[in-house]
């Protein structure tokens, strides 16, 4: 549908075009995607995120020869900025808001994941005598499912 303009040039005036747009035109307010479809989306997001995290510890201990811990630590970072840059942009299309609270909230949201997925592990193997990578299964895929999820979509990217 065509938006409606004036022309002023045949009522006398300048030659100027004066256009009747709304301002809720130019700018449509969005909706963000539904929990299921931000739901797969953070799962993909968090996939990319993991296979960027090892790849970087990988590739950093292998190739650029730096110490496993330290080439954890990076895998790590660069694994939560994508994950961060994912949710922002695609999973929760909330890139139209401040960076710099969502960046502060998904810091103490990780901070939290952290602790849940430390103890977990602990948790099930002293206790439930799983092995050490079964209880890290177990426990990432609770704490993704169960806590960060809900609080990257009601809290760090609301």
């Amino acid at each position: 549908m065509e938006k409606p303009s004036l022309d002023l040039e045949s009522a006398g005036g300048a030659g100027l075009a004066v256009s009747k747009t709304t301002r809720a035109e130019k700018s449509p307010v969005k909706t963000p995607p539904s929990t299921l479809v931000s739901f797969k989306r953070s799962q993909i997001a968090s996939l990319a995120a993991t296979v960027v995290d090892f790849g970087t510890l990988v590739f950093s201990v292998e190739i650029l020869h730096i110490h496993y811990v330290a080439a954890t630590a990076i895998g790590a970072f660069l694994g939560a900025l994508t994950n961060f840059q994912l949710g922002r942009h695609w999973s929760f299309e909330a890139h139209e808001k401040p960076v710099q609270g969502q960046a502060t909230r998904y810091a103490v949201v990780s901070g939290i994941s952290l602790l849940l997925n430390s103890g977990g592990v602990y948790v099930f193997t002293e206790f439930a005598h799983f092995k050490y990578t079964v209880s890290k299964l177990v426990t990432a895929f609770l704490v993704g499912i169960f806590f960060n999820f809900p609080m990257h979509r009601r809290y760090v990217f609301k």
